[in-house]
């Protein structure tokens, strides 16, 4: 029992982006959603992906994007001709202020 629990616990601690991805609702959806509200919580995300998460939810001209106190990706972009300020939360849901 305790070598099968060993196994597991070092299974999880040498391949740690598959149990990771296994367990982030964000990778089993790769939609993206544009939401009215945000969730606040730890973003893991880098700029890079939260941009292409952006531009996948239809946005261009993406700027600068800066993670605030909450943990969301914002900066301005594009919708259109009308430029918006978005965020990304950490579901990988972009938001509209």
């Amino acid at each position: 029992m305790k070598f099968a629990i060993l196994t597991a616990v070092a299974a999880m601690l040498l391949a740690p982006s598959a149990y990771a991805n296994s367990h982030n609702p964000t990778v089993k959806d790769p939609r993206a959603a544009t939401t009215r509200h945000a969730a606040k919580g730890h973003n893991s995300f880098t700029e890079d992906q939260a941009r292409g998460r952006i531009a996948k939810a239809g946005y261009t001209k993406i700027g600068k994007l800066v993670k605030n106190r909450n943990g969301m990706w914002q900066g301005k972009a594009f919708k259109g001709a009308r430029q918006i300020n978005v965020a990304l939360d950490y579901k990988g849901n972009v938001t509209v202020h």
